[in-house]
């Protein structure tokens, strides 16, 4: 039976993160970093730097060293590249027994829950960009605690 501790969980949620956020963000067209829906939404990329941003968030709680800074928007590559390498040093931290700076609970209801509702804004802004990622069924998909990178398992069971 695997773990269920709140730590093991929150894991769990990251490489759900993972898993979620680099399908949504594998293989998104050139143009798609810029496209706007509207003049005060914000765009792909602005949503992927507050991704980064956000990891970063959840480090520094963990550590109880709780700092906030907004990254400006850079190309899309290093924007990737650094939403991966937080989840990556979130994830490193809860795999240690150091000791939370605040409870399992408040991270995934903050930095945590606020990643998967912009992963789903990515997803969607896809879809109306032309470039719809395929939905599945993520109860099954091959999800494993400690994979946060952007090589992903392939979907088990995509929707047409």
């Amino acid at each position: 039976m695997p773990d269920t501790t709140d730590r093991y969980l929150l894991r769990h949620a990251l490489a759900t993160l993972a898993y979620r956020g680099g399908k949504a963000l594998r293989d998104a067209p050139e143009d798609f970093a810029d496209y706007k829906v509207g003049p005060t939404s914000r765009t792909p990329i602005e949503i992927l730097s507050h991704l980064g941003d956000l990891m970063a968030w959840a480090v520094s709680m963990a550590e109880d060293d709780q700092k906030w800074s907004d990254t400006n928007a850079e190309d899309w590559g290093g924007q990737l590249d650094r939403f991966f390498a937080e989840l990556q040093r979130f994830d490193d931290f809860l795999a240690t027994d150091r000791e939370l700076g605040f409870p399992a609970t408040n991270l995934l209801q903050g930095p945590v829950a606020d990643a998967l509702t912009h992963v789903g804004q990515i997803a969607m802004l896809r879809r109306l960009a032309g470039s719809p990622v395929k939905g599945e069924n993520y109860s099954k998909a091959d999800i494993q605690v400690g994979s946060v990178g952007p090589d992903q398992p392939a979907a088990g069971r995509e929707f047409d």
